[in-house]
């Protein structure tokens, strides 16, 4: 079976975390310290923060933003459920706004129409890999006294504006899961562009400890010392899975442009072709692409996944909207919300897209696909 997404290890990743085994520290070391800083560099030079998965990085973005009961949350439906869960979680309600037609992204307008004063968080996702409008969205944000948090756990390595995705919004999150653009096994990261919210951040994914001697309420107890003021959680990233992912950085553009080589070759051959519709890319935006979200008309998106798989093809769905998971509908969210996420959803499907895809690979795929709707 040909993977819709697979991790691409190196023999230097291996050098990389052998070294981290060999040495003395496993975690909360200098290789998590030499990390951090090699993500923050990539995105902006705004301080990050290490985590065990892109959840927990949105978890503790929200918890640093300080979401809590009775605050709301605006995002897109067109995610991954953790997106709006780690949201819900905190007490927050979530309140969905419909994408774009086109790209799928959180669409402003929509967003617009539905913040109130009680709007602690937009969350945008940069979805497939391609950057949201955080230009829109930010004045809407700054408006009603907002943040603007970018769940960018498909678009590390992309730009919008000659902007790089880590710079576009309050605060980001990505996700180093082995399918995304880059990988420490799994891990996530949070960048935020405020020294309060990265000191929240660092101290909530540290179990809520605090050293600094300025802070402690009992300074004088001895250099050992440290306190608890508020509850946080063992959100620490290895030292080994950061040794991989600081290996994996140096690749980071190569990763880029071989899955821009790969969209560029299926859109060419996709192009024109009755009943299937080849993402959108905004003219100044320089993607990460994650996905390759083909959309499938005529309502043969089902017939499309499961004969690409009997032929040995790997595809996915990415995503059922948010809100038609049980544990939203038993809330009281009811499909019809947002129609264009779910006329999006009903036609997407993911074809195979990581760097070590061969030519061959991708014209099986296109191949197959083209066979399909042809039939």
């Amino acid at each position: 079976m040909l993977p819709y997404g697979r991790q691409s290890i190196h023999p230097a990743d291996v050098d990389a975390v052998s070294a981290v085994l060999r040495g003395d520290w496993l975690t909360t070391g200098p290789t998590v310290t030499a990390f951090e800083a090699a993500v923050g560099a990539v995105a902006g030079g705004h301080p990050a923060i290490s985590c065990t998965s892109g959840t927990a990085a949105l978890h503790v973005a929200y918890v640093a933003l300080g979401v809590g009961p009775g605050d709301e949350v605006v995002t897109t439906p067109m995610t991954f459920v953790a997106t709006a869960s780690s949201a819900a979680l905190l007490g927050a309600t979530i309140v969905f706004a419909d994408v774009t037609e086109d790209t799928a992204l959180l669409d402003p307008t929509a967003v617009d129409a539905v913040v109130t004063d009680r709007t602690k968080v937009i969350a945008a996702v940069d979805y497939a890999g391609h950057p949201c409008d955080f230009d829109a969205l930010q004045t809407i944000a700054d408006r009603v006294g907002a943040r603007t948090l970018d769940d960018a756990a498909h678009s590390i390595g992309g730009t919008r504006g000659g902007r790089p995705v880590g710079d576009l919004a309050d605060v980001t999150t990505f996700s180093f899961f082995p399918t995304k653009n880059l990988t420490t096994g799994e891990g996530g990261a949070v960048v935020a562009k405020e020294t309060a919210v990265a000191t929240a951040a660092r101290e909530f994914h540290n179990i809520g400890l605090i050293r600094d001697p300025e802070r402690l309420r009992y300074p004088d107890e001895g250099p050992w010392h440290q306190e608890v003021h508020s509850f946080g959680l063992n959100y620490r990233l290895t030292d080994v899975g950061a040794a991989l992912g600081l290996s994996q950085l140096e690749r980071l553009d190569g990763f880029v442009k071989r899955r821009a080589e790969i969209t560029a070759r299926y859109n060419n051959a996709f192009a024109g072709v009755d009943g299937l519709r080849t993402p959108t890319q905004s003219a100044d935006v320089a993607p990460a692409w994650h996905l390759y979200p083909i959309r499938i008309l005529d309502g043969r998106r089902r017939e499309a996944f499961e004969r690409m798989r009997e032929a040995g093809i790997g595809v996915q769905v990415n995503y059922i909207p948010a809100y038609w998971h049980p544990v939203f509908a038993d809330m009281g969210y009811r499909r019809g919300t947002c129609p264009r996420a779910e006329a999006f959803y009903a036609e997407e499907l993911s074809l195979p897209l990581y760097p070590s895809l061969t030519d061959g690979d991708v014209d099986r795929v296109i191949e197959t696909l083209v066979g399909i709707i042809a039939s």
